[in-house]
This record gives C-alpha cells, structure tokens and sequence, in this order.
C-alpha cells in the first residue's frame, strides 16, 4: 500500500510512519517541520518539507503518486495556545484538512484516517466516555477536530470518502528510537521527565481538592505505539470492500491521577521530583477515561502497554537516549 502521512514527522506521526515501513508499506510524509524532526523520519520514507495547505504542492504529490490512503497528523495540539490564537488553529488545523481531502477528490484518493482528539468531548457527563457522548469541545482546538469530523460525514455522504476518525486520550511513552519532543513542551510525563534530568527545578502539579481519590485529576494514558497501530488497523478496515466510516476512541482504558504519574516517575527515574502545589487550572476536567469498546470490537485493537510504569519507563530510556531530544 501507498500511503501519504501529513504530519508524519511529529511525535504519533513518526511512530505511526516506523510501523507502517516496516510493515512493507511505501510511504510519503508531508510534513512543514515548523513542530516535527526531519530525523524521527524513517529513512525508507520519503519525507516532503512544505505545508499542508500548498496546493501547488498537493497537487505535485498526488499527480506523481497513486497513493491508497492518506493519514492526517497535521494539526496543532496545544489547548491553551488555541484559546489565545484561535485563527491560526482553525486555519491550519480546519484549512489543511479541507486542502488534503480536496487534493484527495482531485486524483482519486478515498480512504482517509484523521487524527481526532478526545478534546472534543469537552466536560464530559459521564467516565469511561463513549464515542456517542455529546460533543461539545471548550476551546478552539478541540473544536477544530469536531468541525473536522463534521466535515468528514458530508465528503463521505456527498464525495464517496471513507474515513476513521481516531479519537486520542493522552498519548505517552516512547520506542527504542522514536519519543516525545515538543518545542515547549506542554504534556505532564515529559515535563516531570524535565525535572527528573535537571531541566526544570520543580514541577508545577494544578488542583488538588478534586472529587478523586487523591484530589488530583485522572487521565487516561496511552502508548503511543499502541496509537499507531490503531492507524494500520483502521486503514485495513477502509480496505475492507464495504468499509463504513466510523469514529473511535483510542485510550488505556484506565485512568491515572497525576500524583499516580508524578510517583511512576520517581519510581522509574530515581529522582526525588520536587513538585509545587497549584491552585486548579480553568477547564479542566476531575476525570477524563476512554471507552475503547468500539475500537476492541471493530479494529481488532487491543493496547499492549496498560502499565503507568512501562509507558513512562519507555520514556525515560529514550530521554536517556537522546537527553535533548531530536537534533533538528
């Protein structure tokens, strides 16, 4: 199969990129570099440096590649930037989408898998949240994602598109060769990560007076591994000669408060973490758990890293490994 990853140089991206050419796959990644590492590229991919919104570009990639499928990663990730510069995330992560599946429509292209987030579920009524909860994103980027998804249906009932949605909880963890390496970082492992190698002086820890056993909010932790195999099964479901499009929610399963993350960390690195109490952060949510049902059933996907310990210790080696992480 010939696959086009946009955004197959970040962090779910490049993983996601490693399986699918070690599975045999030819792929291209499309990739502008402004957040991804020319290096976390496999070297078997062709990596092409430009923005997703290029037509110009898109229309060169597509015309000189009979390309099966397409994975989309190209979209900014940080809730709280978004709410500061809403038109730069509906702009990149809305715009490159409908450049994408225009570009797809133009040379044939029908099967597409979207990064979706869980952000689109806002405060959520009920834990585990299922794929059916209400929709109702509290901030720009989460509402770029459900705009997204909404736009999928109408290529899907107008155009013929068949599209999967994967809806992520909180990716973590890190391969042998390939980790976590955002400029800034904003995720609780890799910053705890920081403190744990000197970077950081201490860690902030926000709320801990929620309705949880130990006050602090709880979140559900994936491997970042397991994410991208949730892609390779979602395109062999596309594949599939009747394939419906769906939405599916790609988590542990369970959930792990931040005092649980904080004493994985210190169990794994053998740094004491010093760590500063906060006073709760606006909008965020006591408890936020996946119901992966749905996925389990209909992908076949099963996530093979359920341990706190495993997914951080698999991201403290690489950090050990690469103690400033990616070269570029």
């Amino acid at each position: 199969m010939r696959v086009l990853v946009v955004g197959g140089a970040g962090y779910i991206g490049s993983v996601t990129v490693d399986q699918l050419v070690s599975a045999g796959h030819s792929v291209v990644v499309l990739d502008s570099l402004v957040a991804g590492h020319k290096s976390a590229v496999h070297k078997k991919a062709k990596l092409v440096k430009a923005d997703c919104r290029d037509e110009d570009e898109l229309g060169k990639l597509f015309a000189t590649n009979d390309f099966d499928a397409v994975l989309h990663y190209g979209g900014y990730i940080q809730a709280a930037e978004s709410m500061r510069h809403p038109d730069r995330y509906f702009a990149n992560n809305v715009g490159g989408v409908i450049s994408v599946l225009n570009a797809m429509l133009a040379y044939g292209v029908s099967r597409f898998v979207f990064s979706s987030s869980a952000a689109v579920y806002g405060e959520p009524e009920a834990n585990p949240i299922p794929e059916d909860a209400p929709i109702r994103p509290v901030n720009p980027y989460g509402e770029s994602k459900a705009i997204v998804e909404r736009l999928l249906a109408w290529y899907g009932s107008q155009c013929g598109l068949r599209s999967i949605a994967l809806r992520y909880f909180n990716a973590a963890g890190a391969t042998e060769h390939l980790g976590e390496d955002h400029r800034p970082e904003t995720h609780l492992i890799p910053i705890a990560l920081d403190v744990a190698q000197g970077k950081r002086e201490q860690l902030s820890l926000y709320g801990m007076d929620y309705p949880t056993p130990d006050g602090t909010c709880i979140r559900d932790y994936i491997h970042v591994s397991d994410l991208a195999r949730a892609h390779s099964l979602a395109l062999e479901r596309l594949l599939q000669q009747h394939p419906e499009s769906g939405v599916y929610n790609l988590g542990n399963g369970n959930g792990f408060s931040n005092r649980e993350v904080i004493e994985a960390v210190r169990r794994v690195s053998g740094h004491e973490l010093p760590v500063c109490e906060e006073p709760p952060r606006e909008g965020d949510p006591a408890v936020l758990v996946a119901s992966c049902e749905r996925a389990k059933v209909e992908l076949d996907w099963q996530p093979e890293f359920t341990s706190l310990d495993e997914i951080v210790g698999s991201a403290w080696r690489w950090r050990q490994a690469h103690p400033d992480g990616y070269e570029d």
